[in-house]
């Protein structure tokens, strides 16, 4: 029996799964720079995230903050 793609599946695809992406757009940053504060940005786009006001912050906060550095000597 060949799978048959209904209205649910359309609608995952076309809407859910890119809107879960642009929802974490803000993590995915922070996880891609290595962010010193990743647990906080990660937290507060999944609990304040929902809001625009929220997502907004985390979006700034990724892209603002400070590298880690994995590094363990002087730099200089």
């Amino acid at each position: 029996m060949p799978f048959k793609v209904g209205p649910w599946e359309i609608a995952l695809i076309l809407f859910i799964l890119p809107s879960l992406a642009i929802y974490f757009v803000p993590t995915i940053i922070a996880i891609v720079r290595h962010a010193r504060n990743i647990i906080g940005i990660i937290l507060l786009n999944i609990f304040g995230g929902w809001t625009f006001v929220g997502w907004i912050i985390a979006l700034v906060w990724s892209i603002r903050d400070e590298r880690q550095d994995n590094q363990g000597g002087n730099s200089g």
